[in-house]
């Protein structure tokens, strides 16, 4: 990448060694005046840090020489994830070179103090690198590309700009998503996270039929097989599959929440992905709706093989509206447009008995005619506070509330349960696993 075209005085920038060597020479002056036998040093001195200087700047300046650099950029990055950006610099300079180099990275990350350090030998080409960790979704802008130059002396710098404006968008996180496809043909869900499911039956619908290996259940021997072939043969089950699973995604103000930089709506989004995800190599059909005063956006469940490029390209687009959600609207909706009974996992905030109350009607509504999960969240930062040990009467109330906003949210499961709904109550990081562990769970009972 090229610079932009040399400036002889507004791309010069003394060093701290220039100031330090002018100082010194200021000081002989000063001295001077009361020893005047000084003098002679202060004005040779005078005369060799000029000449020191002309020389840098002729290096610097004057050579012919130049820097160049170049940013190297993934496609796009993902939400909660680290992302390495590679930068490539290459010194024209008949000397060897030190580099303070300068990326004006997006305003999201509110970075102020970007200074990175390189030394470069005559002729070579350097590779430095850095991470970024984005925490919300959307385009992310760079911006120009700063490097000051400085020659063997160290007295001045040369600074070149590099017109580097680049937009490159974050996605929703998809760390998982391959580790998760190679676990899921081998059956090791436990080493994603995933705990161990008991399976209570028999799913009954048809695979094939293969040998029979040490272990298998006698109950499944195929008796006719076993005649033919002359060897045990047994039938193979697999789980039911192209079942209707629907991620709701509640987009309203209780969701723009923060926890460690990430707004419950992110954490929603990255965890639907990832159970959308696992319902489609499950072979089930994978859906999405996300609505606040009205459904935003209704993607039909399906399995075909673009479904999960559209709904991760839904998902990238979703922000919070700050608005109170219409669960009646929701029933409504859901009536009209999903009439086979299908799983739904309700990503949503309820901080108080009362906030349920006002949607359980409809909520019950839904429970009827669907198989209904509902997600909240635990305030982690009240459970620290109902950790500690109060020492003031100040601490004192601020135990008890946090205590009462704890019993408030183990309130609102036992009300869901009381009515047949299903809920998750877990903190926003334990949220990817605990819904897969869900669904999963669901596919072992054979209640979808």
């Amino acid at each position: 990448m090229e610079p932009k075209p040399r400036r002889l005085i507004a791309d010069l920038f003394p060093q701290l060694r220039w100031y330090l060597c002018l100082g010194s020479v200021a000081v002989l002056y000063l001295l001077a005046f009361f020893f005047p036998l000084l003098l002679h040093f202060a004005e040779l001195s005078l005369v060799i840090f000029l000449m020191l200087s002309l020389i840098d700047y002729s290096m610097l300046f004057l050579a012919g020489g130049r820097l160049n650099m170049l940013r190297k950029l993934p496609e796009r990055m993902h939400l909660d994830e680290d992302t390495t950006v590679r930068v490539v610099l290459n010194n024209r300079y008949a000397f060897p070179i030190s580099i303070v180099w300068i990326d004006e990275v997006p305003v999201q990350f509110q970075e102020r103090h970007f200074r990175k350090k390189s030394t470069i030998t005559t002729g070579k080409t350097s590779a430095a690198t850095y991470t970024l960790h984005p925490l919300t979704r959307g385009i992310y802008h760079f911006g120009c590309m700063l490097g000051y130059v400085q020659g063997p002396l160290r007295l001045l710098s040369r600074r070149f700009i590099f017109e580097a404006a680049e937009a490159i968008p974050v996605y929703p996180s998809t760390v998982l998503l391959k580790q998760y496809q190679l676990l899921a043909w081998n059956n090791h869900t436990t080493l994603a996270g995933m705990k161990k499911i008991r399976r209570l039956g028999h799913s009954m619908e048809f695979e094939q039929i293969r040998e029979y290996i040490a272990g298998d259940d006698v109950r499944t021997v195929n008796w006719k097989a076993t005649a033919r072939k002359g060897i045990p043969m047994v039938n193979n089950y697999t789980d039911t599959q192209s079942q209707q699973v629907y991620c709701l995604i509640d987009k309203g103000r209780a969701m723009k929440m923060p926890f460690e930089g990430m707004s419950l709506l992110d954490y929603a989004i990255n965890a639907a992905l990832m159970l959308l995800h696992v319902t489609l190599l499950k072979q089930d059909k994978a859906g999405l709706i996300t609505f606040s005063s009205k459904i935003d956006e209704l993607i039909p469940a399906d399995r075909k093989r673009t479904q999960m490029h559209l709904l991760m390209e839904t998902l990238y687009r979703q922000e919070t509206d700050f608005q109170e959600c219409n669960y009646e609207a929701l029933a409504m909706q859901l009536s009209r447009k999903i009439t086979q009974r299908s799983f739904l996992l309700l990503f949503t905030n309820f901080e108080t008995t009362n906030a349920l109350e006002r949607q359980l009607p409809y909520l019950r509504n839904i429970a009827k005619r669907h198989l209904l999960c509902v997600v909240f969240f635990e305030n982690t930062a009240l459970k620290s506070l109902r950790e500690n040990q109060p020492e003031t009467l100040e601490g004192v109330y601020v135990k008890t509330i946090a205590d009462q906003f704890d019993f408030e949210k183990k309130q609102i499961v036992k009300e869901l349960r009381r009515y047949g709904i299903m809920s998750i109550l877990t903190t926003p990081r334990q949220l990817t696993v605990n819904v897969v562990n869900q669904y999963l769970e669901m596919k072992a009972r054979e209640m979808i």
